[in-house]
């Protein structure tokens, strides 16, 4: 499962991964800033962009696949699902990563009884049939979701849309795999007993990821640094980069 990656900058090594059903184009302008004090290692998930469609639905399938085409050692950063990976990533291969950056990301994704503040079960539940019935107009709903409450949102919407048609449709069974993952997946666990500094990034008017969630990952892991940004939605990156390109310091390289 050879998986893309697009290289470019100078610097500390900082690997970076997307979100469900995105691309490497997602970053485009994002990467350009970053590439000034990083050299950017941006891995296209299986099945999604240039990369290889998925050998496998298991989320270790994938992990080892992205530690397969990474550097030898580096900052990790992810994005939505990427986040959610990344301490799965962490424990499976301690030595290959200096610290951690979740962007607009959750260990886990969906309320249960001890996790309040997250996304409804039931809307992954709709998105997964509305998927099998429908592909691009999930997505393109998908893709309006992570903009929503975002100042400028019309215009985020356009530059995702742009990022997204960029480069191959994503491969069906992996957009499928992709959605368990947010639906059943939680990586709290490995959260807590991550071995590196972790840092958090989450925007205020997030609908898909609360920013209220803060409180729980501070007491899942006190050492944790959470920041929220006030008037970002679910693609800080996109919204506010400058701020963004900020917190990604390279201090722990």
């Amino acid at each position: 499962m050879r998986l893309n990656v697009d290289i470019l900058g100078a610097g500390p090594d900082l690997v970076m991964l997307h979100g469900w059903g995105m691309n490497n184009a997602v970053w485009s302008d994002f990467a350009a800033r970053l590439a000034a004090r990083w050299r950017l290692h941006l891995i296209e998930l299986p099945g999604h962009g240039r990369s290889a469609p998925p050998l496998s639905d298991k989320p270790d399938a994938w992990v080892d696949a992205c530690l397969a085409v990474a550097p030898r050692r580096a900052v990790w950063a992810g994005w939505s699902l990427g986040g959610q990976l990344l301490p799965r990533i962490v424990m499976r291969a301690p030595e290959r990563v200096r610290a951690l950056y979740g962007i607009a990301a959750s260990p886990r994704f969906v309320v249960g009884d001890d996790w309040p503040h997250a996304m409804p079960v039931e809307l992954l539940r709709g998105f997964r049939a509305r998927l099998e019935a429908d592909p691009s107009a999930t997505l393109q709903q998908f893709l309006a979701l992570q903009v929503r409450g975002a100042v400028g949102a019309r215009a985020l919407m356009r530059r995702l849309k742009q990022g997204f048609a960029a480069r191959p449709y994503p491969d069906s069974n992996a957009l499928a795999a992709g959605l368990a993952w947010l639906r059943d997946g939680d990586t709290r666990a490995d959260l807590a007993a991550c071995p590196v500094p972790v840092h958090w990034l989450l925007g205020a008017r997030d609908t898909l990821v609360p920013a209220a969630v803060a409180v729980d990952l501070r007491a899942l892991r006190p050492a944790l640094r959470v920041e929220i940004l006030p008037d970002a939605a679910h693609a800080p990156f996109l919204s506010h980069p400058a701020d963004v390109a900020e917190w990604l310091h390279p201090d722990e390289a």
